[in-house]
């Protein structure tokens, strides 16, 4: 059983468009190991902010195989399965580092929350929706604990305006 263990490794399976979630559960019946990362990420949703679990990875999870005795062949037939990635004629493993540092960063629930930005004053920035996406500005202060102070150029006037923090990214120049 000692070198059974030895010989699992993780290996990427590519999913048909939105069936990650599906993929893995019809895999996990037919008794395979997956793991597919999750991500907690804000959206905006008809002028709300909303929280929504996504695959960090569209159309990929990570499957636990062994090379000696697991039976691959049900693999892509499985619903939701489009197929293992391979490069060539054989699938390639993924580094076991790579899973345990994804694992680390899951919290109790499995999911993982992106981190916001953290500006520094005077940092160019860029609004990336809303009526002002596209513009840049200048990052002035943090306001409350989601809204934050931009300083704008707009036809050559400066404007103060209070945006969502999650709605700044980093300006591209």
């Amino acid at each position: 059983m000692e070198a059974a263990s030895r010989e699992k490794r993780w290996y990427l399976i590519h999913s048909k468009p939105r069936q990650e979630v599906v993929a893995k559960e019809n895999l996990e019946r037919q008794g395979y190991s997956t793991y597919l990362p999750l991500l907690r990420t804000p959206r905006r949703r008809m002028g709300r902010r909303v929280i929504r679990i996504e695959p960090m990875f569209p159309r990929y999870f990570f499957i636990h195989l062994d090379t000696e005795t697991d039976n691959w062949a049900p693999i892509r037939s499985t619903v939701g399965v489009s197929t293992l990635v391979r490069f060539g004629t054989t699938p390639t493993p993924v580094p076991d580092n790579l899973i345990a540092t994804l694992r680390e960063r899951d919290d109790s629930s499995g999911v993982q929350d992106i981190p916001i930005h953290e500006f520094k004053i005077g940092q160019k920035v860029r609004i990336e929706e809303g009526p002002f996406m596209g513009y840049q500005g200048i990052f002035m202060a943090k306001t409350s604990q989601e809204r934050v102070l931009v300083l704008l150029d707009i036809v050559g006037k400066s404007a103060k305006a209070r945006v969502d923090i999650a709605v700044l990214g980093p300006a591209v120049d």
